[in-house]
């Protein structure tokens, strides 16, 4: 039996770490290659993309997609998390009384864009080697220089004063509880994040993701019914990704590291000098390489007898 490799989906619930989710797979699977593409904080909810054996190797290329979350955040009242789990710094809950639904509203709105972002003192961000939490933990807060995000927009808008919720479509580094924080801080009373749910990244949605239960615990039966459940879930490497694809003749040059030329084409897709494409034999993924020209100068090549290189591997799926 081959080594078991994929994509999978799960719904986060409250309280597990992310590295705690890939922990509860490798388990149920007994198989060590399992990664994550993109930590989801402790106290949030949703979507984990989690990947398995030479799924791995994709996932580097999943945690610059963009992500939607639901958030609910409570205005006057700020953290040193900047989310609900932190010690309670400042209230300010008389300046909250002054606001209006409409002055919320439009300091929301203020910050679809894209902007300067300082990312959390409490968060999986690294400095010097060494995650910002673990630092903030032994008393050492580093502030990060801020870093450009993009809010691409917010809908569902829900105001409670001092409660507000909504849905946010932001790009990859953007730290909502930051967002949150920096509503309340153009109000003037700060804010702290309460629920956090991440719905999407990329184009994997929630709906399709499956739940995965701590598994100390768990009887023989119910065990080897929930792996079968993730082995079903598995999304094959030729589903993940939306780069450009190639098809080849050979799939042993490949695997040899042999430089795909334009001999070696079967078919190809548009693509651009020095974008990342998808190397495919026999409707199977078997590398990931890198364009070295444009795809409509293949043609030119093939009327002059040119063989010339057309791409340069960067990851090979060889057989187990």
């Amino acid at each position: 039996m081959s080594t078991l490799s994929g994509i999978l989906l799960v719904d986060k619930e409250k309280g597990p770490t992310s590295h705690d989710i890939v922990e509860r797979v490798r388990k149920l699977l007994r198989i060590k290659q399992v990664g994550h593409a993109g930590t989801l904080d402790p106290f949030a909810t949703g979507l984990l993309v989690v990947g398995v054996g030479k799924a791995t190797k994709l996932l580097e290329y999943l945690q610059h997609e963009d992500k939607v979350y639901k958030v609910k955040f409570k205005l006057g009242v700020i953290t040193d998390t900047f989310d609900i789990t932190g010690q309670i710094m400042e209230e300010h809950s008389d300046e909250v009384s002054k606001l209006s639904e409409g002055e919320v509203l439009g300091a929301i709105k203020s910050f679809i864009g894209t902007y300067r972002q300082v990312p959390p003192a409490y968060s999986a961000k690294k400095y010097q080697g060494k995650k910002l939490y673990e630092l903030a933990r032994e008393g050492k807060i580093i502030n990060l220089p801020p870093r450009e995000v993009t809010i691409y927009d917010i809908w569902d808008v829900k105001i409670n004063l001092p409660e507000v919720e909504f849905v946010t479509k932001v790009s990859s580094g953007t730290y909502v509880r930051s967002l949150c924080m920096d509503i309340g801080h153009k109000l003037g009373c700060g804010a702290t994040a309460t629920e956090l749910r991440r719905l999407s990244v990329g184009r994997f949605v929630v709906d399709d993701a499956i739940m995965i239960p701590e598994v100390k615990n768990l009887d023989i039966q119910v065990f080897e019914s929930l792996r079968e459940l993730i082995i079903k879930s598995l999304i094959p490497l030729e589903k993940v990704l939306d780069f450009p694809r190639i098809v080849v003749k050979s799939q042993e040059k490949i695997y040899n590291g042999v430089q795909p030329k334009v001999e070696d084409l079967v078919e190809y897709e548009n693509f651009k000098k020095d974008q990342i494409i998808q190397v495919f034999h026999n409707g199977k993924l078997i590398a990931i390489a890198r364009a070295e020209r444009n795809s409509e100068f293949i043609e030119t090549l093939k009327k002059h007898n040119r063989n010339e290189r057309i791409a340069t591997l960067i990851k090979v799926f060889k057989e187990e």
